[in-house]
């Protein structure tokens, strides 16, 4: 194992940080996901969705641009977004300015699901990742986590429009 950069053998001790963290950011993932909806009675993906829109100008983006911003295939988010329209935490209306795109509008009821969500989650946050991380521990956390989002920002492929 002793290739790198651009070789396909890892170390031992790289092979172990990458399955550490994995592992330790997929439990994390399970137990945040688990206690959300347990404590909000919407799922994580609804609360990515209706957060999305409450931070979008009008509280309404284009499908197309909510499922870049989430990080969602455009099918997974258009299913997602049937399901929370039944629901009544959104909305779809025609794009004003494209009426062959479509717009996702954050409801009154979607607002305060969100609201009645934000609280235990941010409890949960703060008892499963803060409160086991030091200042320093934190900043390196948030280091690491913006550098792998701009490494994985360059290596996307620009979709074809």
């Amino acid at each position: 194992m002793a290739e790198r950069k651009g070789g396909s053998a890892l170390s031992r001790e790289e092979y172990d940080s990458w399955r550490v963290f994995i592992e330790t950011t997929e439990e994390l993932r399970g137990a945040l996901a688990g206690r959300f909806q347990a404590d909000s009675g919407i799922s994580a993906g609804d609360y990515q969705v209706l957060l999305a829109l409450s931070e979008a100008e009008g509280r309404r983006m284009r499908s197309s641009e909510l499922a870049e911003g989430i990080g969602w295939e455009r099918s997974r988010l258009s299913h997602h977004l049937g399901r929370m329209e039944q629901r009544g935490l959104i909305r779809r209306e025609t794009a004003p300015t494209d009426s062959r795109g479509s717009e996702a509008v954050l409801t009154d009821d979607g607002r305060d699901a969100l609201r009645h969500a934000s609280v235990p989650h941010f409890h949960a946050i703060r008892e499963l990742f803060l409160d086991a991380l030091t200042p320093a521990q934190l900043a390196a956390a948030r280091d690491l986590a913006e550098t792998l989002r701009d490494h994985l920002a360059a290596k996307r492929k620009p979709r074809r429009g």
